[in-house]
């Protein structure tokens, strides 16, 4: 960790307490004005810094995660990372392959990545594939399939060519049926010309897209699903259009958000009817802009074991039922008049809680100033409700990185994960310039920052920032991937982190969710310890009492003092105290 004083900051007295307006972000934070050259974090440290190397030297955008590696997207194709020493990260393999924005998820020894710009080629040429406005056979625009079962030789082996290209894609495991996966296509770029072919429900046909909501068929307001064999992934194809939009009593396919949320709005470039507040916002850019225009989803992160997904589909949050995964139903959906963009979602481990994450302004300009209100360009968190038969949405708080940010960081909600923290909801999450923020969500009414990193001014940030095995990898968009360290705290403690530490993914996609389980341990069950003392929950002399039968039980003097120091742990626990009941149930678990 770098300290302030390395850094040669001067804190002001109180650096440590809020802004003097609580709507407002920190000014006194000493992340506010790094400089290009400086880094600073809190319970997080920076172990690597692997520097953007050629070929790849655009943008870096997305990962996942396979065994000891990490696909690391990029505008220009994708890096295989050995991560096995996280400290000294390697690539193995590069594959070049433009088109952007490279999106991937992975299953088994398949790798889907997303291909939305028109330089995209079938065959990952660099050259190019003409004018947009031209039709070329050779363009790909849609959803590559890849097998990776030869790290060093990737090979591809399917390429969907969709609607509008592919934004973002979505890995669905169907819990019922091994055999098949499916993708959950958004397309938010242009229509691709009228003479380029694409794949659908009907088969591959000229023009299949249709241009404008008043044809029969538009090629906005609609989600691809694609079904993919896993053993025969050249055979996938688009099984459905999905009109996930649609109005439930007309059919019309634009039937949620249109609109401006909030006329008048301040950030808004119209100004109010008195005249005031034009882009009063600035240095953001431009205004409070897109105006939301619910037409597809940014991205939709999938929970098959619950059975849920969340759309953040640029106007609106959609809680979805994905029971059966290749038809997909609509449960409920909420808009926000802060809100500019919904952007990406994360669910709680037991999916009781999601966050949405608003992309103010796309990135493009400084979100983070200090005259940009914590509810404009955060993340809003809601709980799941289902004392009325049918699941519904119900708003709890906003989250803000806390910090101010100069006028040149774009500093932006961006990609999250969860950390698999037993007995808490506690998440790392990117966000651009601003860095990387580690907040507790257990409480979703009243989310707290407990970590941070951030490099400082100068490159763009980061794009995504996972937790994976024990460790959080960021993807820098400019200036490379960083291998980054969770630091226990009076927040998170060692134990906690231990704890975390013990799950260990084959592979892992943060917005494809599985479900984690931790295997009973003396580390969990101390977890659990960890977290009843700091809610002031028992007695110190119980404490420690039961931290030395753990300790005991551990190191046995022989097999049978095991269970005897399990149960005088036990016993030290009030089971009349819900807040004892995670503890007691590791403890037993062990026994």
């Amino acid at each position: 960790m770098v300290s302030a004083a390395l850094l040669g900051l001067t804190l002001a007295p109180g650096a440590a307490q809020a802004a003097a307006d609580p709507n407002l972000p920190d000014t006194e934070d000493p992340r506010f004005h790094l400089s290009q050259d400086e880094q600073l974090g809190k319970n997080m440290e920076l172990l690597s810094n692997m520097p953007k190397t050629a070929p790849l030297t655009a943008t870096n955008s997305d990962m996942a995660f396979t065994g000891d590696y990490v696909i690391q997207g990029n505008y220009s194709g994708f890096n295989i990372i050995d991560v096995s020493d996280p400290a000294n990260p390697t690539i193995r393999t590069t594959v070049v392959c433009p088109g952007g924005q490279f999106d991937a998820n992975v299953h088994s020894n398949l790798l889907f990545t997303s291909v939305e710009q028109t330089n995209g080629r079938l065959d990952c040429g660099t050259e190019g594939a003409g004018p947009a406005n031209q039709p070329n056979p050779e363009r790909m625009r849609g959803v590559r399939i890849w097998d990776i079962s030869d790290l060093d030789n990737p090979v591809q082996v399917a390429a969907i060519q969709t609607c509008r290209g592919s934004h973002t894609n979505r890995m669905v495991e169907d819990p019922t049926d091994p055999d098949h996966v499916y993708i959950y296509n958004n397309g938010t770029a242009g229509q691709r010309h009228a003479g380029e072919k694409v794949h659908t429900p009907d088969g591959l046909v000229d023009d299949r897209c249709g241009r404008g909501l008043d044809d029969p068929n538009p090629s906005t307001h609609m989600i691809e699903i694609i079904k993919v064999p896993v053993a025969n992934p050249a055979a996938a194809e688009v099984v459905k259009e999905w009109r996930l939009f649609a109005d439930e009593e007309t059919g019309a396919v634009d039937g949620l958000q249109n609109g401006p949320t909030r006329e008048g709005h301040p950030c808004s470039t119209t100004p109010r009817p008195d005249g005031s507040g034009l882009n009063s916002c600035a240095p953001a850019g431009t205004g409070y802009s897109p105006n939301p225009n619910t037409n597809t989803c940014h991205d939709i992160t999938v929970y098959p074991e619950v059975g849920l997904a969340a759309g953040a589909c640029q106007g609106n949050g959609i809680l979805i039922d994905i029971t059966d995964p290749a038809n997909p139903a609509r449960l409920d959906y909420v808009a926000d008049e802060n809100f500019s963009y919904w952007h990406s979602a994360n669910f709680s481990n037991d999916g009781e809680t999601v966050m949405f994450t608003d992309e103010w302004g796309g990135g493009g300009g400084a979100r983070c100033a200090p005259h940009h209100r914590k509810e404009w360009g955060a993340n809003a968190f809601f709980t799941i409700d289902r004392s009325g038969g049918s699941p519904e949405l119900n708003f709890e708080s906003y989250y803000k990185l806390p910090a101010a940010q100069a006028a040149n960081e774009t500093c932006v909600a961006h990609q999250a994960n969860i950390l698999p923290v037993p007995g808490r909801d506690v998440m790392v999450q990117a966000w651009y310039s601003g860095g990387a923020s580690l907040f507790d969500f257990t409480d979703p009414s009243d989310v707290k920052e407990i970590g941070y990193f951030d490099r400082g001014a100068g490159g763009a940030g980061y794009w995504s920032s996972y937790w994976y095995n024990g460790n959080v990898y960021a993807n820098e968009i400019s200036r490379g991937f960083d291998s980054l360290a969770v630091l226990p705290s009076e927040h998170l403690s060692a134990n906690e982190i231990a704890a975390a530490k013990t799950v260990q993914l084959d592979e892992h996609n943060a917005m494809s969710m599985r479900m984690y389980d931790w295997e009973p341990s003396i580390v969990v069950a101390r977890a659990y310890l960890d977290q009843v003392v700091r809610a002031g929950e028992i007695r110190d002399n119980k404490a420690a009492n039961i931290t030395r039968s753990l300790d005991r039980a551990e190191n046995p003097n022989n097999p049978n003092q095991r269970r005897a120091q399990l149960q005088a742990a036990l016993n030290q626990t009030d089971a009349g105290n819900p807040a004892h009941a995670s503890l007691r149930q590791a403890i037993q678990d062990l026994m």
